[in-house]
């Protein structure tokens, strides 16, 4: 399973969005940190590196910004910590 298709089955399980796009932008960062062809070590292997979500969710009524970031982080940790170098978030609750 691809990275992007973990993100989107985690964040599917844990808020059951009303919407939900997980972007993979990792070609827009060719030469960054984790990048293939970077240099650094790890990169030669890596590909899914940079990442946007945009969401909506009952999940986010009465969060701030930054709690909802924490809730997305917190669903994410594995993936943040094995190899995903940049995750972009827009959650947003319904209405919003």
């Amino acid at each position: 399973m691809s990275v992007k298709d973990r993100i989107t089955a985690k964040l599917t399980e844990a808020f059951s969005p009303m919407a939900l796009v997980v972007m993979d932008e990792s070609h827009k960062h060719a030469g960054h940190i984790g990048h293939p062809g970077s240099g650094h070590p790890g990169a030669e292997s890596a590909s899914e590196t940079h990442f946007d979500v945009k969401m909506v969710s009952a999940a986010f009524a009465g969060k701030s910004r930054v709690e909802r970031h924490r809730m997305v982080n917190a669903v994410l940790a594995e993936e943040l910590r094995d190899g995903v170098h940049a995750l972009a978030i827009q959650a947003k609750a319904a209405g919003e």
